[in-house]
């Protein structure tokens, strides 16, 4: 049972996607249940940066909420310190880098979290995370995306696409990985990760007309999940989102 609080401005409550959080009340208990689609929340962290264990730990806090999707993607560029990500995609840290230029910033850094393509707030600050989910919730574009778990056939409706059209993302991610690290700023450490994104992929271009794809996910044969993401462009505003779990949950 996750018990951790929500951060709480000094009149006492906070609003989460139009609920009202009062101190004292668990974040695990609020989420945005009644969400047209999953808010994502992309973290970029690293094993060798040792302000982000915070932003890992509310990745995992995160993950057990609904209407919430986290999604940790592992950067390389600290590798150098000490301590290699076994978890670093070089693609994650050229992401982050698109998002850095389209969000106007002229820098990354870790842990940042990216939510619904379009907020940035820095990982291990609590309140500015959720008051980023907050005001994401209040204008979520949502159109229709679905998995068929039988089939792995994505399906996305009709909708108003902006005008360079929209990239559907497949990532494939592990719900947790535990790592004893060694070296580097986090030397001593064991810590924990949270859908931990393993391979991310172009799986086609929406221009606002109903499309159906069919998912190749025999390279995603050892990995617990998957979602599919719709986004403008390919760093914009997220426009849809779902999951499907790739193999029994043995918890």
């Amino acid at each position: 049972t996750y018990g951790f609080q929500a951060s709480v401005p000094s009149n006492g409550q906070y609003g989460i996607g139009g609920h009202q959080v009062f101190a004292g009340e668990p974040i695990n208990e609020i989420g945005l249940p009644e969400a047209g689609r999953p808010v994502v929340v992309e973290l970029y962290t690293s094993q060798g940066c040792n302000t982000c264990p915070p932003a890992d730990q509310l990745a995992g806090e995160l993950s057990e909420l609904p209407g919430i999707l986290p999604l940790s993607f592992h950067v390389d560029y600290w590798d150098y310190i000490g301590w290699r990500d076994p978890f670093a995609l070089p693609g994650n840290a050229k992401r982050q880098k698109e998002y850095a230029r389209a969000l106007g910033s002229r820098f990354v850094y870790t842990p940042q979290m990216v939510i619904d393509g379009h907020i940035d707030a820095a990982g291990h600050r609590q309140r500015a995370v959720f008051g980023a989910i907050d005001k994401a919730s209040q204008d979520l574009p949502v159109v229709d995306l679905s998995i068929d778990p039988g089939s792995g056939l994505v399906r996305i409706g009709v909708g108003e696409a902006p005008p360079e059209g929209a990239s559907v993302w497949l990532v494939v991610f592990d719900k947790k990985h535990t790592t004893d690290i060694s070296r580097g700023e986090n030397a001593g450490r064991t810590l924990s990760y949270f859908n931990v994104v393993r391979g991310f992929y172009a799986i086609g271009h929406w221009r606002g007309e109903a499309m159906e794809i069919s998912l190749d996910l025999a390279r995603a044969q050892d990995n617990d999940a998957c979602a599919v993401i719709l986004q403008a462009g390919t760093n914009g505003r997220i426009l849809g989102a779902a999951t499907m779990p790739l193999r029994q949950d043995d918890s």
